[in-house]
């Protein structure tokens, strides 16, 4: 249960990163609820990981899960670049998520 709660603080970690582009500043009600509800959630699921999971390998996944997630909404919504340099750092963080889950 450990990391499926780990799994989806990352998700919301996403969630949050990206609504805090479109809160401008915390200046728009709607998207700044949203951006704070999603980092509430993501800091609890964290937590509740972290009864089971080594602080290290949870904090690098949930972070791992959070940068590989946004970094990737970038390029797929927003029209950020995909060089090939950059895809394949990507890929080492998404391995290294792996080998850390592996590794537990």
């Amino acid at each position: 249960m450990a990391w499926l709660f780990l799994f989806v603080a990352g998700l919301l970690e996403i969630g949050w990163a990206v609504g805090l582009k479109y809160t401008e500043g915390f200046s728009k009600l709607v998207p700044s609820v949203l951006t704070l509800l999603s980092m509430g959630g993501s800091m609890a699921l964290l937590g509740l990981a972290l009864r089971d999971l080594p602080l290290g390998t949870a904090y690098a996944v949930w972070t791992g899960i959070g940068t590989v997630g946004t970094a990737m909404f970038g390029i797929m919504v927003l029209g950020e670049p995909a060089g090939v340099l950059r895809l394949v750092c990507i890929t080492m963080i998404t391995c290294g998520i792996l080998g850390l889950k592996l590794a537990h």
